[in-house]
């Protein structure tokens, strides 16, 4: 009996649409590389919920006629290509003809379209791949896509995206990259009614400070280059740009975003010796290839792009950019010009005259062991100096933790249990020593406690503020002048998102509207505001923390660390006292919010066995 059998053209749709449709930004990435390939000069996005209940694109492209529309929602079906060979000469975004009956299948969609010759155009509807209706109508020239519903056939996929806020983000992330490498059209993107982003046409540069903000566009250089292979403009960072993470770094090739490590690495590598290690600078490189030379029908998403002269255009890129570093004095010079400085004379031996060189005067009698004579020095009293190390004072007594998460610690370092570690035998010392501004010892009886004083302090810090925001009764101290905090759109879709628990750490922020927020007020004490909120914003798109429990603690964590003493601070006796003290409060004293170790307790027996 046979067995094998095709599938009904709906579930290979829903299939392929696996790959081409993973939330509702490959929707809109992929309707506005079609409005873009359709000549339009302004494409508008509108979207709902985070694209869950409606995504419409709106363009005024060339449109399509009546047979075209119903042509277009089936599988492999494009004006792009015509033969294989068009592959390898494509100028378009897209050319599969996978797009549209892809988001057919998986959603309920609604087309609106007229070309300019025509009088009236066509309204076509469609849900799961199948046309529920097609009419006449009077629309503008152009297409209008409306998605709606978008997985609701299948429900695991839509079980599966992420939050409102986590699916903005990635939606303002794919709406930038096609607005990046069009500047000659005009782009607007709205959620639910709020007017996220209004682009003009215009030149690179000033769609760079339309998305990015006017204080990204004064740290850029101009990088231009063109050869026989490839001809490569755009713009690069500032040394003084470069930031430890989230840089906002951008490739392009003929007018098509791509990720190419090592491409990025071809820029990061003019950067050496610039910039610390770790650090990224942002860019923005454009390059035009004959595309004879590389292969953009790798992956359905089409950002994975071969090259066939892959090293030698990695050789032009650093060129490039050390190019644009070294004219415009981005890269430090030796300068030997020596005009109007103060003249130093020379060394001239002839004038010493009767200086002498100085002598080391060394008295050869001296004996340090002798036990008379002038030169010898009372005897320290090591006994005052460790009075009352082992004895029964009280010290931190009663700050006593819960110390888990002690995985087999070594043996020379193992900690005694809980209960013992602070009673009897274990009892802890009020004499406390700071060891080169880092870590803190106290003597148990156990042995010698060593504690990370910056690590400790974090950990105070941390569920200080877990408990602020589980019960909201922060204390805010207000700025003599308000303090301007400017973010990409994104960012400040972001931040709208998570502001109330902000102001929960003690924050007064408010949105003035055109992605900028006024800071009036923040955490007692608390120092440079804007760029702590900024961490706050990256540290919560970073770990994709929009969650109750994990955007707490990436919140507190960024305050903690922020707000914690340094490495190499002194601290005094009682600053010592109070910071062992709050930390064995806390309710996990032995390890950091990030898992590292906090204090070790090196045993009286390892000790001893040093000395044998």
């Amino acid at each position: 009996m046979d067995i094998i059998h095709l599938l009904p053209d709906s579930v290979a749709n829903q299939i392929a649409a696996g790959e081409v449709v993973q939330r509702p930004a490959s929707v809109i990435k992929e309707l506005m590389e079609n409005a873009v390939d359709a000549g339009a000069s302004t494409i508008d996005v509108l979207v709902q919920d985070a694209g869950r209940t409606s995504i419409q694109v709106i363009d005024d492209g060339k449109g399509m006629s009546e047979t075209d529309a119903r042509m277009a929602f089936e599988r492999h079906a494009t004006s792009k290509i015509a033969k294989a060979e068009d592959l390898f000469t494509l100028r378009t975004m897209g050319f599969r003809g996978e797009a549209l009956p892809s988001i057919a299948a998986v959603s309920q969609v609604k087309l609106t379209t007229r070309m300019a010759e025509q009088d009236l155009g066509v309204q076509l509807c469609l849900e799961g791949s199948r046309i529920v209706s097609q009419e006449v109508c009077s629309c503008p020239v152009g297409a209008n896509f409306e998605v709606s519903n978008l997985f609701f056939n299948v429900p695991a996929r839509r079980k599966f995206l992420k939050s409102n806020q986590t699916e903005l983000n990635n939606i303002i992330q794919d709406f930038e990259r096609i607005a990046l490498v069009n500047p000659s059209v005009a782009f607007t993107l709205s959620s639910n009614t709020n007017k996220l982003m209004q682009l003009p046409a215009g030149s690179t540069l000033q769609r760079i400070v339309g998305i990015f903000g006017k204080k990204m566009g004064e740290q850029l250089l101009p990088v231009q280059a063109e050869t026989s292979l490839v001809k490569i403009s755009g713009f690069v960072g500032k040394p003084e740009a470069a930031r430890k993470k989230n840089s906002s770094q951008y490739l392009f090739v003929n007018g098509r975003f791509m990720r190419h490590p090592r491409f990025h690495y071809a820029v990061m590598e003019a950067f050496a010796h610039l910039i610390p290690d770790g650090d990224q600078v942002p860019y923005f490189i454009f390059f035009e290839v004959d595309p004879a030379n590389i292969d953009v029908n790798i992956h359905p998403t089409k950002t994975e792009i071969k090259f066939e002269n892959e090293q030698e255009i990695w050789s032009i890129i650093v060129a490039a950019v050390r190019d644009a570093l070294g004219k415009f004095n981005a890269v430090p010079t030796i300068d030997f010009d020596v005009e109007g400085r103060p003249d130093i004379p020379t060394y001239d031996a002839s004038g010493l005259g009767n200086v002498k060189v100085p002598r080391v005067q060394v008295n050869l009698s001296y004996n340090p062991f002798s036990g008379q004579g002038e030169n010898r020095k009372p005897a320290r009293q090591w006994e005052k100096l460790f009075q009352g190390a082992g004895g029964k004072e009280q010290g931190a007594k009663g700050y006593v933790g819960n110390l888990s998460n002690q995985d087999n610690p070594p043996a020379s370092c193992s900690l005694p249990p809980v209960s013992s570690l602070f009673s009897g035998e274990h009892e802890m010392s009020s004499q406390h020593y700071q060891y080169k501004g880092q870590y803190i010892l106290t003597a148990v009886q156990s042995g010698l406690m060593m504690v990370d004083q910056r690590r400790a302090h974090i950990r105070i810090l941390y569920e200080r503020y877990m408990k602020q925001m589980q019960e909201p009764s922060a204390a805010t101290q207000g700025l003599l002048f308000p303090e301007l905090l400017e973010l990409s759109p994104s960012d400040a879709a972001l931040l709208t998102g998570i502001i109330d628990d902000v102001r929960a750490l003690g924050f007064d922020i408010s949105p003035l509207g055109g992605n900028a927020f006024s800071i009036v007020g923040t955490p007692p004490g608390q120092s440079n505001p804007v760029a702590v909120v900024q961490q706050m914003v990256e540290s919560v798109k970073q770990h994709d923390s929009i969650h109750s429990e994990a955007l707490h603690h990436q919140l507190a964590l960024v305050l903690a660390r922020n707000n914690a003493i340094e490495r190499g601070e002194v601290l005094t006796s009682v600053q010592m006292e109070t910071l062992i003290g709050d930390l064995f409060l806390c309710d996990n004293p032995n390890l950091s919010p990030s898992g590292k170790t906090i204090l070790t307790i090196l045993q009286q027996e390892a000790i001893d066995k040093m000395f044998n």
